[in-house]
């Protein structure tokens, strides 16, 4: 997501750092690279001309011309202007309804179906309250049965009533939902190829009936410029409350998430970053910025610890971390902690600087991690807790019962007892950090 627009920016206001004075000369250079970095990612030639002039009138500005660090103060101008072209201050779902009515609406392929399965499981785990899915896509083929599935996949109960009328399906759900006590009511929409008059007639009278407090627009990120058309065909007609943008994980430039808000005011409220179930995010458009930046991302890295990390395990696997009692079993269960905060690339990306150290590039094979899981899973409970009995039998045991080698295990023994000789050193105070 923005890897290469983010590269090119850090390294144009990388150079502007290194000057003692800014200067309409010195900065040309400097926003022509950042200039073709914004086209490059495919944001619209508009919104990327406003930028440039804000950036480069509140550089050459009298506040910079005094300042004793210019160049500092030149990147936080990009960074807040990038804020402000994301949109400035996070928008929060109106969910005030009793229950909540939210409708999704888009174009078919655009992810919506899947998009309304991810943010009915991000409600229910935010706000601990009943979600309800409701099956309106009746044209397309087995989007029922899909919907059905994802539903059975979260344990969230899907409303259906098969090819029935729309409109009846969204009022009698509505109905039930009351009945039953539910929180929330997601309506899955029917999507087309391309906007036409009787799916904006079906979707207008939709709205019209249940008057949901969001109408929420699933975009695919990676349709570039034609997403801003998307955006304002259905906007003129059911007036949008915010869109998601889908695939930011994928192979896109990421230029419509920097033109939407300013070309369409529709707010961005979530972001599409995988293709689990739990690949949903908040959009935060200073975090935002300051990824594209290079700054890096800790909150969101910090909420998503504090999501997934069974805090009480933590804490005693911290305090036998610092008994020095800490063993293969506590390894194994921290271990399957990480794999709850999803790719550790991903994670790698939203730590500050980043892109400097390479860690942007960084890919880790799942399977590793899985093969760690084996050789672990083949000791016996006695053996995790004692790895010290682990002599040549035992682990030939070991590597036959996880289909890996003794080599291996030797190497995963070595790196546990390097990590508690650290863990020790810790503890004691001797470990010198290397800064």
């Amino acid at each position: 997501m923005f890897e290469s627009l983010g590269e090119r920016l850090q390294n144009a206001v990388h150079k502007i750092k290194g000057y003692g004075k800014i200067t309409e000369e010195n900065i040309s250079e400097m926003m022509r690279e950042i200039r073709l970095a914004l086209l490059e990612a495919d944001v619209n030639y508009k919104v990327v001309k406003e930028f440039i002039n804000n950036v480069k009138e509140k550089a050459l500005g009298e506040e910079v011309q005094k300042s004793l660090k210019p160049g500092e103060l030149f990147v936080k101008i990009v960074k807040d202007e990038l804020v402000e072209l994301l949109g400035g201050e996070k928008k929060d779902l109106n969910l005030n309804g009793n229950p909540a009515k939210l409708m999704l609406v888009g174009l078919q392929g655009s992810g919506k179906t899947t998009t309304i399965a991810k943010l009915a499981n991000m409600l229910r785990k935010k706000y601990h309250k009943k979600p309800l899915l409701v099956a309106c896509d009746v044209y397309r083929p087995a989007a029922i049965d899909q919907l059905k599935q994802l539903g059975k996949q979260l344990n969230i109960e899907v409303y259906d009533e098969g090819n029935n009328n729309p409109v009846d399906i969204s009022n009698n759900a509505l109905k039930y939902a009351k009945e039953n006590n539910y929180d929330y009511v997601l309506i899955d929409t029917a999507g087309r190829l391309h906007i036409d008059e009787t799916l904006m007639d079906e979707l207008e009278n939709i709205q019209k009936s249940i008057m949901p407090e969001e109408t929420i627009l699933v975009v695919d990120s990676m349709t570039g410029q034609d997403a801003i058309n998307v955006i304002e065909g259905f906007n003129n007609k059911l007036k949008l409350t915010g869109a998601i943008l889908t695939k930011l994980d994928g192979d896109t430039r990421g230029g419509v998430a920097l033109s939407v808000r300013h070309l369409t005011n529709v707010p961005i409220k979530f972001i599409g970053v995988s293709e689990k179930l739990d690949g949903l995010e908040e959009f935060y458009p200073d975090r935002m910025a300051t990824r594209i930046l290079g700054m890096g991302d800790i909150m969101s890295m910090i909420e998503k610890a504090e999501s997934v990390i069974d805090e009480k395990e933590a804490m005693e696997t911290a305090k036998k971390m610092q008994q020095g009692k800490f063993d293969l079993e506590d390894f194994l269960t921290q271990l399957n902690q990480i794999k709850k905060l999803g790719p550790l690339e991903n994670l790698l990306k939203l730590i500050p600087g980043a892109s400097k150290m390479g860690l942007n590039k960084v890919k880790i094979n799942p399977k590793d991690m899985a093969h760690i899981e084996a050789i672990v899973l083949s000791m016996t409970p006695y053996e995790r807790r004692h790895p010290e009995v682990l002599k040549a039998s035992r682990k030939v045991r070991i590597a036959k019962g996880s289909g890996r080698s003794v080599e291996e295990v030797n190497k995963l023994l070595k790196q546990f007892e390097e990590m508690k000789k650290m863990m020790k050193m810790m503890k004691n105070g001797n470990l010198k950090m290397p800064f």
